[in-house]
């Protein structure tokens, strides 16, 4: 029998999905505080497991078509990935011995920390030559490494899949172009995701159930968004735009309701 928490998940995963499409990223910045606050799911740690699995899921999907329109760095993308897992792994592991409602209440901080950046964040046109060789690797390793590892461990520790982050990391370490951050993010999204997953997953802080109904409502959702985007192509900085004062609202409504439950 399907019951209302699976119909709600599968809306959250819908909604989530439908931003991803129509905007290229940041709805799964969404996803634990629509389980947590919406499906109902109780504990924060599995919220954040659970989503983890679904961020990991939707990074591949994308990934694979920005890696056919040859948008991915791979050298680049790789070595900022793999320090990420790191990262991501005692990120995990230090968020899942953190009590659930500082965890989510430090999560809103984050959201609304994430709002700002998207708001205030300007790209120049990058280099597109940028590759990762022998005779740039002493330049770009130690960045590349710095801030993967960086990144990596905020996506453990708060179970995003942190594309918001990986992107100005990629851009700051190498000067790549956007698009090419934005193909080869998804490397790291997946990878940051997928060792998130895992080290829940063993804890067994992951609904499986509810993963299934999020990720099919995802996949519905992010064909209607990217259909929308077509037609609104030349709207995409005022989408990203609102969408960032909406990821605001929400966190400061996660804010409210940690400290509530802190002082209760």
């Amino acid at each position: 029998m399907i019951s209302i928490a699976d119909l709600l998940a599968t809306g959250s995963g819908t909604l989530v999905g439908f931003i991803l499409g129509l905007i290229g990223g940041g709805g799964s910045i969404l996803a634990v505080p629509l389980l947590v606050y919406v499906v109902g799911v109780a504990s924060p740690h599995v919220a954040i497991g659970t989503s983890a699995v679904a961020v990991a899921v939707s990074a591949a999907a994308n990934l694979a078509g920005h890696a056919r329109a040859g948008n991915v760095k791979w050298p680049c993308a790789l070595v900022f990935a793999a320090a990420g897992v790191l990262g991501a792994a005692v990120g995990s592991h230090i968020g899942k011995a953190i009590d659930g409602q500082k965890l989510l209440l430090l999560f809103g901080v984050l959201m609304i920390v994430i709002a700002g950046v998207m708001l205030l964040r300007k790209h120049g046109a990058g280099n597109p030559s940028v590759r990762l060789t022998a005779a740039s690797a002493a330049q770009l390793l130690p960045r590349l490494l710095g801030y993967g590892a960086g990144v990596g461990a905020l996506s453990g520790f708060f179970g995003i899949g942190g594309g918001f982050l990986v992107v100005p990391g990629l851009l700051a370490s190498t000067r790549m172009p956007l698009l090419s951050a934005v193909g080869s993010s998804l490397v790291a999204v997946t990878a940051f995701g997928v060792t998130t997953a895992a080290s829940y997953a063993l804890s067994g802080l992951i609904d499986w159930r509810l993963v299934v109904f999020f990720i099919g409502g995802g996949i519905l959702g992010g064909l209607f968004g990217a259909r929308l985007a077509g037609h609104l192509a030349t709207k995409k900085a005022l989408l990203g735009q609102v969408f960032a004062g909406v990821v605001a609202v929400v966190g400061l409504y996660v804010v409210v309701r940690g400290v509530g439950a802190l002082m209760a």
